[in-house]
């Protein structure tokens, strides 16, 4: 099997020959060029054929955001950005110009290695597409609208009817980006997400996401209150647990554990909570993790959904969990939002409101 074709883009000969010496160890990654800035990445991009890229943000003559909208816009080719913490909000901006996912900076602990080199093997064989230049960004079509009354039951006095769990890791950010953007302000269940993500770049995450939808997107704090129409983020070193006065608890997650947050506790402690009034939604993303949280749901009489193979950016977490049969529809990553607002019950209103 001949070796993965990799350039690297990287102004710091430091940075360059940390990450050399991570991906070429096991000789099946090759390095067939090296750049020190964003020009020489677009050229390289062209005339190398590289099977994937690793991207710095922080580049002389031409940025690596810029560097990542050239290439898309010419030949598609799978791009990792190696980014500082520091430029996390910046580096989210790169997944919706076309990169797939968001790496820190390695250093020379061999867990970050090894997250690296799983990383780059994954990713390199997924297909991407050619973008168009300039195209305008998508826009909620839903007009302003109120959400069904809903009746008086022990609900109400939580002020939400349902619960909506998403699961997400590889490709996650995009697909949120894409889910969340659809649904109107008067969402009336809250959202809880558990995207397996690198310490130091969930507050980015957050900020970006926070730009794209109408619904406030905040990191998860201990002893919130949960509140409809609020997406609330996971920490990456925190499980999240939902207690019975509807508020979250965050608890350190156990040293040893393989993902982090994990989809696992959040949708287990939903489904516990909640019960048939859970919503699970399973996205594109490496493991098995949200398998087990996604039975749990759909033992509690809840509902279960998952992304669809051709919408994902890795068909993995979702298959995992439609093949263990607990996912009752697969849905394109553009019909499900419509399927959440028939779930939550929001009905919307004929009227417009007021310019």
């Amino acid at each position: 099997m001949s070796a993965i074709r990799v350039v690297m883009a990287d102004d710091s000969p430091l940075a360059r020959e940390v990450l050399r010496d991570i991906l070429t160890r096991d000789g099946d990654i090759k390095i067939v060029g090296e750049a020190t800035n964003g020009q020489e990445a677009v050229e390289m991009a062209r005339r190398l054929s590289p099977q994937l890229i690793t991207m710095d943000l922080t580049m002389p003559i031409m940025d690596g955001l810029s560097a990542i909208e050239e290439i898309m816009h010419t030949k598609g080719v799978p791009i990792v950005v190696i980014s500082d913490r520091s430029d996390a909000q910046t580096a989210y901006r790169a997944l919706e110009v076309g990169a797939l996912e968001v790496l820190p900076k390695p250093g020379l602990d061999d867990e970050d290695a090894q997250r690296l080199l799983a990383r780059v093997r994954l990713l390199a064989g997924v297909s991407v597409i050619t973008r168009l230049r300039r195209r305008a960004p998508a826009t909620p079509a839903l007009a302003p609208a109120r959400p069904a009354a809903v009746p008086m039951c022990p609900t109400a006095s939580r002020g939400f009817q349902r619960v909506v769990a998403i699961a997400c890791s590889t490709g996650g950010p995009q697909a949120l980006a894409r889910l969340l953007s659809k649904l109107p302000k008067e969402f009336p269940a809250p959202i809880l997400i558990a995207q397996h993500i690198s310490p130091g770049f969930i507050e980015g995450m957050a900020t970006w996401l926070g730009s794209l939808c109408t619904l406030p997107v905040s990191v998860a704090q201990s002893s919130e209150r949960l509140l409809p129409g609020h997406i609330y983020l996971c920490p990456p070193d925190s499980q999240i647990n939902v207690t019975a006065q509807h508020r979250l608890q965050l608890s350190p997650g156990p040293a040893q554990a393989l993902y982090h947050p994990s989809c696992d506790a959040m949708l287990h402690s939903v489904a516990s909570v909640y019960g048939a009034d859970s919503i699970g939604v399973i996205l594109t993303g490496m493991g098995r993790d949200g398998v087990s949280g996604m039975r749990a749901i759909q033992l509690a009489g809840g509902t279960t959904l998952a992304q669809d193979e051709a919408s994902s950016v890795i068909y993995g977490m979702n298959q995992e969990a439609i093949n263990a049969g607990v996912v009752q529809q697969v849905l394109g990553l553009d019909e499900i939002p419509t399927r959440l607002l028939r779930d939550v019950r929001f009905t919307p209103s004929p009227w417009r409101a007021p310019q």
